[in-house]
């Protein structure tokens, strides 16, 4: 019996530490826009070698911190299923609930704005992509099904290429400086998607 209370208190400890060292992290890539592993150990108040032996690697703390900055975007927008009588309001609603959260979120121009990368993160953010193109396509083919967009139009060719230029448009905004009103940004990134998807607001 002590023996597995004592197990579960060095787990949680662990899980203490863990989730420590991923805060120094993010805080390390919003202020610094890289990460050192030292830096990190020391903004964490652990030894050095602890980050390895929780991540193995830098490429495994990079990769953890841009999962768990992705998990966050998923819960709030891409897995979220949003309100509405329509494709068109639904997304709409997506739309503008994506840029709220990126604005608040300070790894946002960080994580959307690097070039290149490690091999593994860039593993993990093509998944995520990828994940986001499959759901994104789903969401327009229910709205073709429903009549509330062109049946003409890939869904899957289209959403991929609205991500993407909703995604440099998206770390332009961010990157600015002051940044622009982000109400006014959500507004102009939903003309382009609904014109891209050749959608229109159901008239009563």
């Amino acid at each position: 019996m002590d023996g597995e209370r004592k197990e579960r208190r060095w787990s949680a400890q662990g899980a203490s530490a863990r989730q420590r060292i991923l805060a120094a992290a993010a805080e390390e890539m919003v202020e610094t826009g890289d990460l050192e592993v030292a830096a990190v150990a020391r903004r964490a108040g652990v030894s050095v070698g602890l980050p390895y032996r929780y991540f193995g690697t830098r490429s495994g703390l990079l990769s953890a911190v841009v999962s768990g900055f992705y998990d966050r975007l998923d819960e709030a927008v891409v897995n979220k299923e949003f309100d509405g009588d329509s494709w068109y309001e639904r997304e709409e609603a997506r739309v503008y609930a994506w840029v709220e959260h990126l604005y608040d979120d300070p790894l946002a121009p960080v994580v959307l704005g690097r070039v290149g990368g490690d091999a593994e993160t860039a593993s993990t953010e093509r998944q995520r992509l990828h994940t986001a193109i499959e759901l994104g396509a789903r969401n327009m083919a229910r709205g073709q099904r429903e009549g509330d967009l062109p049946s003409d139009r890939d869904p899957e060719l289209l959403v991929a290429a609205v991500l993407g230029g909703v995604h440099m448009a998206v770390v332009v905004a961010l990157t600015r400086t002051p940044r622009p009103d982000r109400t006014r940004v959500a507004a102009q990134l939903w003309a382009f998607v609904a014109g891209a998807a050749g959608a229109a607001r159901r008239t009563p």
